[in-house]
């Protein structure tokens, strides 16, 4: 593990090889599982914002799981994820043409709808972030449906810290980001 500021690091992130292949899992990660997307407080807060936006973007299937559930769920005091439609897929997943997913929100954000391009947990995938009242741990988690993410990574010899690079930066800031980089170059000696 690496301290870098008030978050303890798996070296994973800098050690393993990972840059999502969507053409070979289709967007699995948004479909599988037992729970919607991890969303945080300030989020749920976007979500309320911006669902009149990104409605429009959404699924007929989408939107009534929305309508029934809510924007997010509450599991308890302090986390909420994304409702899911009849226990599958994310209410804010949309089915591309050639059956990848994508997502209603960051579709919304590419049509410049709003300013929000999706949550934090999605955008840092395959990276998975745990606050503790002292500090973050920061971790990577494999997942058997990111199978081929992972060969992709290998073949092109993209360290999953630079893969999600631009979300570790909105989520820490640069220098978080720059200190992780310096320690890769140590471990990679």
């Amino acid at each position: 593990m690496l301290k870098i500021d008030n978050s303890l690091v798996s070296e994973e992130i800098i050690t393993k090889d990972f840059v999502c292949n969507l053409s070979a899992c289709k967007g699995a990660c948004c479909v599988e599982g037992e729970a919607g997307a991890p969303i945080d407080k300030e989020e749920t807060k976007l979500l309320e914002k911006h669902y009149d936006a990104i409605a429009p973007f959404m699924n007929k299937k989408g939107r009534a799981a929305i309508e029934k559930q809510g924007k997010f769920i509450q599991v308890d005091d302090e986390t909420f994820e994304t409702p899911l439609v009849n226990n599958k897929e994310c209410a804010y997943v949309v089915f591309g043409t050639n059956g990848s997913t994508q997502c209603a929100i960051e579709n919304a954000y590419r049509a410049k709808s709003i300013d929000w391009k999706k949550p934090i947990s999605c955008h840092l995938y395959p990276i998975r972030i745990k606050e503790y009242s002292e500090f973050y741990a920061v971790n990577y988690h494999r997942w058997h449906i990111c199978e081929s993410g992972c060969q992709l990574g290998e073949s092109l010899k993209i360290p999953v810290y630079q893969f999600v690079k631009d979300a570790l930066i909105k989520k820490f800031g640069n220098k978080w980001y720059s200190e992780l980089e310096m320690a890769a170059l140590e471990i990679n000696q």
